[in-house]
């Protein structure tokens, strides 16, 4: 009997810890010429980037995606902005991939931007 209610006991306790959250973290405001930057999959995650870059890419991203959908694919948003990119912050297309993601999710986590539930994943303005 003895091995019995150690199990229980032993149960509750894991049940106990995995229900425990982690407490949000506070985040002090970016430093001059930084944005933070926000991730719907990570929702505690925050990160700090280029300010120029992004407001660069931002009116890009904005000028491509549909109002409604169906919206734009992953590899269909890259070569829209990829021809809308501004070259000043983007010299020949250089990591134009890699900021339409970041602003993408930072949008999507806003909620300026609505990923639908299809295959391939889409997105277009909320």
């Amino acid at each position: 009997m003895p091995a019995k209610k150690s199990a229980k006991k032993a149960a509750k306790k894991t049940v106990k810890k995995s229900a425990k959250k982690a407490p949000a973290k506070k985040t002090a405001a970016p430093p001059a010429g930084r944005v933070e930057v926000r991730n719907p999959n990570v929702p505690t995650y925050r990160s700090t980037v280029d300010g120029a870059k992004h407001a660069a890419m931002k009116k890009a991203l904005l000028k491509v995606m549909p109002r409604k959908a169906p919206g734009l694919s992953q590899n269909e948003m890259f070569d829209a902005v990829r021809s809308v990119a501004d070259p000043e912050h983007f010299p020949g297309g250089a990591k134009v991939e890699w900021w339409s993601k970041c602003v993408q999710l930072d949008m999507e986590a806003r909620g300026e931007l609505v990923r639908e539930a299809s295959k391939p994943l889409r997105w277009h303005r909320a």
